[in-house]
């Protein structure tokens, strides 16, 4: 989970669910040429690479050296919906968070992931307000905090009270959808927040907010991956690897310049990022990662994510988390 890459989405998966096909269109006349593949990516709204490619037309020249085109389906948010869509063949591509990842994989999935963004050491963390008294890890002992169940918000908690020594059960966590827990964290209603940045840079733009403990405190191993439909992938690695090197070089830019990245499509509005919101997350995206292959340390360090989940119950069993992932380099 990182920025304006990703929005919100209970809507998202309605609006998937209309969407039908096989991702593939004949664009040949009789004339020989190649079939031109669809590939379908949720909206990626005002922010980040994928909506500066959408605008400036950039990812449908990379796409098109590759016979391809996008087709924008329903919005980007939480991997879980998306990744029952990717299953039931309705979308093709989505980003997520390896820890929403390995959940889903419980499942039955029928997505790989095939790239990855090394974990956010400051956008992504637990929140409290300031004034709370909630000023350390310890002082969440019996205290409520808000978390998206077996995704992101609950492997920080889980992670920062193992780290700490505190049994889980000392902190009630109260299970909610990341869009719909703002306005509980705002009211008072619970006490924290375990939260990336796609969620925090408004909670910590309005001053009334603070990480009491941040991803590289909590040394969280919560990599950004992005996942294919399997059979997308088997049909079309050349589709793939394409869009494997636009986000790469894209990251690296975004990188560099993060405010060219923000506001894509407008300046104003529940989208826009503006004031203190956009000074923070600048400052997150240029300390963030760029996306890369996935390599085998990365894979060493999802094996240890997935433990965790096993040992803390979040999943039944161990995930195998290698059997799901993609050498994007060796794509042809």
């Amino acid at each position: 989970m990182r920025i304006p890459k990703t929005l919100t989405a209970l809507a998202a998966l309605a609006a998937l669910t209309a969407v039908a096909g096989c991702g593939t269109s004949e664009a040949d006349s009789g004339s020989g040429a190649a079939a031109e593949v669809t590939v379908r990516i949720p909206d990626p709204g005002n922010s980040g690479v994928l909506a500066l490619g959408k605008k400036d037309g950039s990812l449908a020249k990379a796409l098109a050296t590759v016979h391809a085109k996008v087709e924008w389906t329903g919005s980007a948010g939480p991997f879980a919906p998306a990744a029952q869509a990717m299953n039931a063949n309705q979308l093709d591509i989505a980003t997520g968070s390896i820890t929403s990842g390995i959940t889903s994989l419980a499942q039955t999935p029928g997505f790989k992931f095939f790239t990855a963004t090394a974990p956010d050491p400051v956008g992504e963390g637990i929140l409290a307000k300031k004034g709370s008294g909630i000023e350390n890890i310890e002082d969440l002992v019996g205290k409520q905090v808000a978390v998206n169940q077996g995704g992101t918000g609950e492997y920080l908690l889980l992670k920062a009270l193992a780290d700490h020594h505190i049994p889980a059960g000392k902190v009630e966590r109260v299970y909610l959808r990341p869009d719909q827990t703002a306005a509980v964290f705002n009211t008072g209603k619970v006490d924290a927040w375990a939260v990336w940045s796609t969620y925090a840079v408004a909670a910590l733009g309005s001053g009334k907010a603070e990480f009491i403990a941040d991803g590289k405190e909590i040394g969280s191993d919560n990599y950004s991956l992005n996942a294919v439909r399997t059979g997308f992938a088997d049909e079309h690695p050349e589709v793939v690897k394409a869009l494997y090197a636009y986000l790469h070089e894209g990251s690296v830019k975004e990188k560099k310049d993060p405010a060219a990245y923000l506001n894509v499509n407008t300046d104003a509005g529940p989208q826009a990022v503006t004031g203190e919101s956009r000074r923070i997350q600048t400052g997150f995206t240029a300390e963030g990662g760029t996306v890369e292959p996935i390599t085998d340390a990365d894979i060493k360090r999802f094996e240890e994510v997935a433990r965790f989940y096993a040992d803390q119950k979040v999943t039944k069993t161990k995930v195998d988390v290698a059997a799901h992932l993609i050498d994007v380099e060796k794509l042809s």
